[in-house]
């Protein structure tokens, strides 16, 4: 009797986890960015047509392209500032264009362009982390001591660089879960490349999904992977450095062959881009990349096609 009594019960259990499949699926699915056909226009002007992919968290997504192809405004409109004309971006399950608070909370954007404004760091920091939960004023000091910044300075009196870390401290203790970025290494000197480049490791949560706009993809070719080239109908490319260098070679030897999808000449040499025929190992180089995709759109993509 007690058997058959905990047969029912098992039976039970597995009817009531069988009925939420699919409910736990899509709750599982929901802690990533999902794009779906996205396209925007100002007025008549097409920016972005049919795009669609995935950003899953735990990343930190370079987001390259060529000027114009709508790398700011995809950024604006992931951040829901902007409303897209067609097709879907779905965040945690949430269209962020509603302005939820609790996506408000789960989100930073910081734009290339930031406010000067008549207010000391301190202040600012102290009076605007309160929207955010996980927003760490300790952390904001450590971030401005790592930038060698002052806190206790007005950001209207500020140089260029100074205000852009200031704002790079204050985006990254907020401790969000999605964080986007559009060319926050502008304006930025040697020294302070490679400070934002460690505050990027050191200051993110494994968990987070971070997306970075840039053009100086050497400021940043040791930190984001996966790689993402946008393209105005379509993303060219979304894979990480290890698929890169397992579908493409990069050569860096001082010999020019023939068949390189891209070649440039370098001091003492060649860098060179082939198909990886021979599932060789080499270092991705990013520039490489981006030439060798652009020159290739639609090989490059139908390559990656199984992304």
């Amino acid at each position: 009797m007690q058997c058959t009594n905990n047969l029912v019960h098992v039976k039970n259990i597995w009817q009531h986890l069988n009925s939420h499949t699919q409910e736990y699926e899509s709750v599982i699915l929901f802690f990533m960015i999902e794009i779906e056909n996205l396209g925007f226009k100002y007025g008549r002007l097409s920016v972005l047509e049919n795009i669609t992919m995935k950003l899953e968290p735990g990343k930190i997504y370079g987001l390259l392209g060529e000027n114009g192809v709508g790398k700011t405004t995809l950024l604006t409109l992931l951040a829901g500032l902007k409303k897209a004309d067609r097709g879907t971006i779905i965040i945690d399950g949430k269209n962020p264009y509603k302005r939820l608070p609790s996506s408000l909370r789960s989100q930073y954007y910081l734009s290339e362009e930031v406010a000067a404004l008549n207010i000391r760091a301190y202040d600012y920091a102290a009076t605007v982390g309160r929207f955010w939960p996980n927003f760490s004023m300790k952390k904001f000091q450590e971030l401005m001591a790592i930038f060698e910044n002052d806190s206790s300075g007005k950001m209207n009196k500020m140089s260029t660089g100074q205000l852009k870390k200031t704002y790079i401290s204050f985006a990254l203790a907020c401790g969000t879960e999605y964080l986007f970025l559009d060319e926050p290494t502008n304006g930025l000197d040697i020294p302070s490349k490679a400070q934002f480049r460690s505050a990027i490791s050191k200051y993110t949560s494994e968990e987070s999904t971070i997306v970075i706009s840039t053009h100086q993809v050497r400021d940043l070719e040791n930190i984001i992977d996966p790689i993402i080239i946008l393209d105005k109908q379509d993303v060219l490319l979304n894979a990480d450095t290890k698929e890169i260098s397992d579908k493409l070679f990069f050569d860096y030897g001082s010999e020019l062959k023939n068949g390189a999808l891209y070649s440039e000449q370098l001091p003492g040499g060649f860098i060179q881009v082939y198909p990886n025929v021979t599932g060789a190992e080499s270092k991705v180089n990013i520039e490489a990349l981006f030439n060798a995709v652009h020159n290739h759109k639609d090989l490059i993509k139908n390559m990656f096609s199984n992304n």
